[in-house]
């Protein structure tokens, strides 16, 4: 009973603080860490430990595939060679480097241990940090790269602590090669189970007609990929990333608009607590570490000072990896120019034996494809470079979260200076978090770096729509056009669609122009949300009054919501997020 209240007092608290800092501007979870340390201190708070086990194998699987699937594939295959350098080298060097430190300053400490350790602090948690970049407006590629990098390093500093920690067990020789080999079998293992699980699942979810069932379905992935990963000695977490990955591409295609609403909303509410609550399990954890350090007569500032100590450590090493990661980034934006000119004349061959053939063959078909994969991959590469400023917001966003803390009650119980280890980790997780966090718009503002445009955002969009929409009313010209029982459709309701699918166009284009007026569309887009406040009202009272059954009234409900849901997704400033 004491779990269920201790429960529902941190959902409460949790949605307190979130509400309380949009207004403060600060991100949510760096106001939970500090009320949670400060509830632990508080007489009459019993002390309170979650099992390290149940936030890696229970906690842990879900956040990171609620992330995967809102990550578009296309951007994360454009910055691979980034986040691959920020989520596997870096980790590495960092775990390395730390690693060497605390054997320096623990003599009883072995080697293969040391790393262990350094395997736990060496994972930046991305939560706040993209929070913040996403208020402030960050340049979309930034937030990528920070999304992306907290999606596979938790992985990368995972499997290099097995690793470790069972070097440390059988000798104090750290063996490079052993690890190494390790790590890659875990890499390979967990993206081949990862893509496994998502086709299957996706492919079983297209066959069911009904949200909640595939919805429910989709709370169970996390943990059907993370499992047998980890039983076969595979990276478990990798594994959900693969198959969140792999389910948010194909749901475009294999999921109804109704399953991917559903799952949408669930899945949000879902990440909110889970990542919200952690943080704040984090806070309220200090205490029990502090009184475990004292009882094991080892020293408590000493254990924060080596914190501070790994923390700089931390923090120079990743501003080092950065500089030249920035190079990389930016010769690979001067190549892309070098060969957009090659590619669009390569497209205009393939135009003019188009014309010459007087229609396009299958394989011309797959080269302009190609080809214009490759043409988009340039021009995003020009034009979303990231430059000296971009860099120092990417070096001052390695905050460590909760997973640092899990991962350090983790390590085994025979490990000398146990207690005192698990504080280092929480030390360096609360300074980066707090120290890190609370500076990280001031720095973003100092810097002056600024996101995408949203005037050249709704330009885009509208152009994007006008391209589907010609597509759309070309359907409508087809000749063949049937019902599906193979009679024609009235000519009037086929004119009615194509004024709707007209109206939707031009309301969207309307929305990019870069002025304040209120043009006809706009004008009945906002008198229809009118109308539709006065049917709410209307079918309120007829709720009230009872005089319609309960599944009637379920289903106009229902109607109404989405379309609002629908007249609001043509405002252009509607948060996504």
């Amino acid at each position: 009973m004491e779990y269920a209240v201790l429960g529902v007092v941190g959902i409460l608290v949790v949605v307190a603080v979130s509400a309380f800092a949009s207004r403060l501007a600060v991100a949510a979870p760096l106001i939970l860490v500090v009320v949670g340390i400060v509830a632990s201190f508080v007489p009459g708070v019993p002390d309170f430990e979650f099992p390290p086990e149940l936030i890696l194998a229970a906690v842990l699987p879900p956040i990171l595939y609620s992330n995967a699937v809102t990550v578009p594939l296309v951007d994360f295959r454009r910055n691979l060679k980034a986040i691959t350098g920020l989520s596997v080298v870096l980790v590495l060097i960092s775990a390395l480097a730390s690693g060497a430190l605390l054997y320096w300053l623990l003599p009883d400490l072995s080697l293969p241990a040391a790393i262990a350790l350094g395997a736990v602090i060496s994972p930046p948690d991305a939560v706040a940090a993209t929070s913040i970049g996403k208020r402030l407006g960050l340049p979309p590629r930034l937030v990528t790269l920070l999304e992306g990098e907290g999606l596979v390093n938790d992985a990368s500093a995972l499997v290099l602590l097995r690793s470790a920690v069972a070097v440390a067990a059988a000798t104090t020789e750290f063996r490079l090669w052993e690890v190494a080999a390790d790590f890659a079998y875990a890499v390979v293992a967990a993206i081949a189970i990862g893509l496994v699980v998502g086709y299957v699942t996706v492919w079983a979810r297209s066959r069911l007609n009904d949200a909640v069932l595939t919805t429910t379905i989709s709370f169970a992935v996390p943990f059907v990929a993370f499992i047998p990963a980890e039983e076969v000695r595979a990276s478990g977490v990798l594994a959900v990333v693969v198959a969140g990955l792999y389910t948010g591409h194909r749901s475009a295609v294999m999921f109804s608009a109704q399953d991917r609403i559903s799952e949408r909303t669930n899945w949000r509410t879902a990440q909110f607590v889970l990542e919200n609550g952690v943080f704040l399990l984090m806070g309220i954890e200090l205490k029990a570490l502090v009184q475990e350090v004292q009882e094991a007569n080892l020293g408590v500032w000493h254990a924060v000072w080596v914190g501070l100590l790994a923390t700089v450590l931390l923090v120079l090493v990743r501003g080092a990896f950065v500089v030249p990661l920035i190079a990389m980034l930016r010769r690979d934006q001067r190549r892309a120019e070098q060969v957009t000119p090659y590619l669009d004349s390569a497209l205009e061959r393939l135009d003019v034996i188009d014309e010459r053939e007087d229609s396009a063959s299958d394989r011309s078909t797959r080269a302009r494809r190609f080809l214009s994969r490759k043409r988009a991959d340039a021009e995003f590469l020009t034009s979303e470079g990231l430059g000296w400023r971009g860099g120092v917001v990417l070096a001052w966003s390695g905050m460590r979260g909760v997973v640092t803390l899990a991962a350090a009650q983790s390590l085994p119980s025979d490990i000398p200076y146990r207690s005192e280890l698990i504080l280092v980790a929480f030390t360096v997780a609360i300074v980066t978090l707090l120290g890190q966090g609370l500076t990280l718009p001031w720095v973003i503002r100092k810097l002056g770096v600024v996101g995408s445009d949203r005037a050249a955002d709704r330009a885009e969009l509208a152009n994007l729509y006008q391209e589907i929409a010609t597509v759309g009313l070309a359907a409508l010209d087809n000749p063949e056009l049937r019902r599906e029982d193979g009679e024609l459709f009235d000519p009037e309701v086929v004119e009615r669609v194509r004024e709707d699918s007209v109206m939707m166009g031009e309301a969207v284009i309307e929305r990019s122009a870069d002025d304040d007026r209120r043009r006809p569309h706009e004008q009945r887009r906002e008198l229809r949300l009118r109308v539709l406040q006065a049917e709410r009202a209307a079918f309120l009272d007829a709720r009230a009054t009872g005089s319609y059954s309960s599944r009637i009234l379920d289903r106009a409900q229902r109607m109404l919501d989405l379309e609002e849901s629908r007249l609001m997704q043509l405002d252009g400033e509607h948060d996504q997020h």
